[in-house]
């Protein structure tokens, strides 16, 4: 296990997962802002350098603290050969790379991975609850990234501009971290102290966007993760079926592009309404999927 340290040698790993995309999307894009300031403290794990097999973004010891803060206990894994129960087992199973006495979450791109984990669950005595997504990519990332997908399916480099909204009723704005209990009401994974602590460190350290409404306040928003990826987002109830989140998911993406950030985003498998605004707004199906494992010890 290498700890890989120096902007050269992220550099490095950042190009080389560049050629493996979109199955290494979840670690690239939390490379990626590793390269841009690491805003979230993380550290870069290898088996091996430079050729290397697996890869393991996670914070630094000091940050993780709390046994039960899954959202800060997380780790994004990349690997060349996932089906290698050798290599990933051993890498993954080490103490030095992964903490399985904690509460944690492992995040990846690879549904491949999941055999592995749940082995090594097993052995640690840990419950796991695996989550599976759509994974996006919206087109202008897609031109840059992985143009072949977008020429696979002859579809357009640039996000379709939604139908427009009323611009005197609903305002665009950026959230305060006040507005984060708000945000952690509505979303699916959070509800919770620890989550609202992570949304508040999203609002702190990246982009936000929402749509304020007549009284002033939130009544869309969508944030951005430490892996560069788009989330949170929500409509209040009240104030669905006007379009607001797609308005709002296009400028958010007309603004990422022009500050050179990557795009992307999952969507429930039953979420059948954001599916069909992904397909309006031609974001870009990926041909592997967002999966999350929810680690808890026995």
């Amino acid at each position: 296990m290498l700890h890989l340290q120096g902007p050269q040698m992220l550099q490095m790993l950042e190009k080389s997962l560049r050629k493996s995309l979109p199955e290494s999307l979840k670690v690239y894009g939390t490379v990626f802002h590793m390269n841009l300031g690491n805003p979230f403290k993380l550290k870069a794990l290898v088996d091996k350098w430079p050729d290397f097999n697996t890869v393991v973004v996670r914070p630094q010891e000091q940050e993780m603290t709390d046994d039960f803060d899954h959202y800060t206990n997380t780790y994004h894994i990349y690997s060349k050969d996932p089906k290698d129960p050798k290599n990933c087992h051993e890498l993954l199973g080490s103490s030095e790379v992964i903490n399985w006495k904690q509460h944690l979450q492992i995040q990846s791109s690879q549904s491949s991975l999941d055999e592995v984990i749940q082995n090594l669950a097993a052995t640690k005595l840990v419950k796991v609850k695996r989550t599976q997504c759509i994974l996006y990519m919206m087109p202008e990332t897609a031109k840059k990234l992985v143009p072949s997908l977008l020429e696979a399916k002859n579809l357009s480099p640039k996000s379709v501009k939604p139908k427009a909204i009323n611009q005197e009723m609903f305002k665009l704005s950026s959230l305060d971290v006040t507005h984060a209990a708000l945000v952690n009401k509505f979303w699916h994974f959070g509800g919770n102290d620890w989550s609202q602590r992570f949304i508040e460190r999203c609002i702190r350290t990246f982009p936000t966007f929402c749509l304020l409404g007549p009284e002033g306040t939130p009544v869309s928003w969508s944030l951005m993760d430490q892996t560069g990826e788009i989330r949170m987002g929500c409509t209040m109830p009240e104030y669905r079926a006007q379009g607001l989140i797609s308005h709002l998911l296009y400028s958010q993406v007309q603004a990422m592009e022009k500050l050179g950030f990557l795009t992307y985003n999952h969507t429930d498998r039953a979420n059948k309404i954001i599916q069909k605004m992904s397909d309006t707004l031609q974001h870009v199906p990926m041909p592997c999927d967002w999966n999350q494992w929810n680690c808890e010890p026995l």
